[in-house]
């Protein structure tokens, strides 16, 4: 009997143990093929980058406008927002700001980018770099601590700053590529001087500055990268200024009063996001778009979404020329002459904005096509309105094909209702983020 016991034992036992081995080979063989999968998403990373790296100006503007409109109609939904998802209806906001570590994970920043700029990286795979110096007495030769010395950097890298600053530059700061300049935790304004050069680079991104009263500057010497500096004629005093980039990202910043405009992107430059910025006392606010005649901008895409373009602006916002620009969730509450313009046949997609025309009774259309006087080719144009909201008597006049598909260049991510413009944008700009507590 005892001898029957200790069998039906054992055999409960052996049949524990197959039971435990199966579980854990079937865990084992799960993590494998995660494992598997996350070595393909890095290789596939690794690779993106290579792609995007390059010495001086786009080889083939073409080939990265083609992969952006790729990205795009694979996925126009935000990607996995993950633990920290607050839920505020920004999908940006969402992906960082409820994290109160935010100061030890700045470099997550990086992935909550949206639009036609999403898989812009900055300088998310270097190190960081503090600024301590707000001086910029010689920009050939920069003083190791200052922001000149940071972005002309050949490395990646992910820019912060130790204390509150002003920055006056004595001529317009050149950056190079993959670096991200990210304001957070300070109070820094780049002020009376000249201000920020994107030019022939890839993968930047800015956040939370106060760029304004930006100077023209040039007729001299200014230092690029480590290894070269050259002579700079006199540059327009824009507060950024994007030519012949892609894979940029301007968020969360508050741009103002400038010698010319607040945005420009001009020269086939493309896979750019104007984001949660913030924009006031300005004439013409954002250019996209070199000229009529440059048929190079025809790849260019923009997306420009919850940004808050407020007191005292007149027009451009933006003036457009030759590409495709996706105008999504932005809160217009001023404007003299008008909102959004072209020419030379952009395509527009307006989406779930609010637009609140002036008092006056002759600047209520949201829209301006610059032609010449009797030029009527402009009612080819795709500009379309679908879902904005019109206040005050705005209005918004169409033109071209409505049908879906011939916007399918011109969309980024996914509308939201109009509704809720007011609530997405109501902290647009610099932000004063806190050690400790979420942003």
């Amino acid at each position: 009997m005892a001898a029957s016991q200790r069998i039906m034992e054992l055999s409960t036992f052996l049949a524990l143990l197959l039971f435990v081995n199966a579980i854990a080979e079937r865990e084992s063989s799960q993590e494998s093929r995660k494992l598997g999968s996350m070595r393909k998403r890095n290789s596939t990373m690794a690779e993106r980058l290579e792609e995007f790296k390059h010495d001086n100006a786009i080889d083939d503007p073409e080939a990265v406008a083609a992969m952006v409109d790729m990205a795009a109609r694979n996925s126009t939904e935000r990607r996995n927002l993950g633990f920290f998802s607050c839920g505020t209806g920004n999908p940006i906001d969402d992906c960082w700001r409820c994290d109160r570590n935010w100061l030890h994970n700045r470099r997550r920043l990086a992935d909550c980018s949206i639009g036609f700029g999403r898989n812009a990286v900055g300088g998310r795979d270097g190190r960081y770099y503090v600024v301590t110096d707000p001086g910029d007495d010689d920009p050939v030769n920069p003083r190791p601590g200052t922001l000149r010395h940071a972005v002309i950097q050949d490395r990646p890298l992910w820019i912060v700053f130790k204390r509150d600053m002003v920055i006056t530059l004595k001529q317009e700061l050149i950056m190079n590529s993959f670096k991200t300049i990210d304001g957070r935790g300070a109070n820094v304004h780049i002020a009376n001087g000249g201000c920020i050069t994107i030019q022939f680079v890839t993968n930047i991104i800015i956040h939370g500055l106060h760029i304004h009263d930006c100077k023209r500057t040039g007729n001299a010497m200014v230092r690029s990268s480590p290894s070269h500096y050259g002579w700079r004629t006199m540059a327009d005093g824009d507060g950024i200024s994007i030519f012949g980039s892609s894979h940029i990202w301007i968020d969360r910043n508050s741009l103002s009063s400038c010698s010319d405009g607040l945005i420009d992107a001009i020269m086939g430059s493309t896979a750019i996001t104007i984001s949660n910025n913030y924009f006031t006392h300005h004439n013409e606010v954002m250019l996209l778009g070199h000229s009529d005649t440059y048929a190079r901008d025809r790849v260019m895409q923009v997306t420009i979404a919850y940004n808050h373009f407020g007191r005292g602006l007149i027009q451009r916002m933006p003036r457009c020329r030759h590409g495709y620009f996706h105008v999504v969730n932005n809160d217009y509450t001023s404007w003299e002459m008008y909102a959004i313009g072209g020419s030379a046949d952009p395509t527009i997609n307006s989406q779930g904005n609010r637009y609140l025309a002036p008092t006056n009774p002759f600047a209520k259309q949201v829209t301006k096509r610059v032609v010449n006087s009797g030029d009527r080719r402009w009612r080819h144009w795709n500009w379309r309105s679908e879902g904005d909201l019109m206040l005050n008597g705005a209005y918004f006049t169409p033109s071209g094909r409505g049908a879906a598909a011939n916007y399918a260049r011109a969309s980024s991510l996914a509308a939201k209702s109009s509704s809720l413009v007011a609530t997405l944008t109501s902290e647009a700009g610099a932000l004063r983020c806190r050690r400790g507590v979420a942003c």
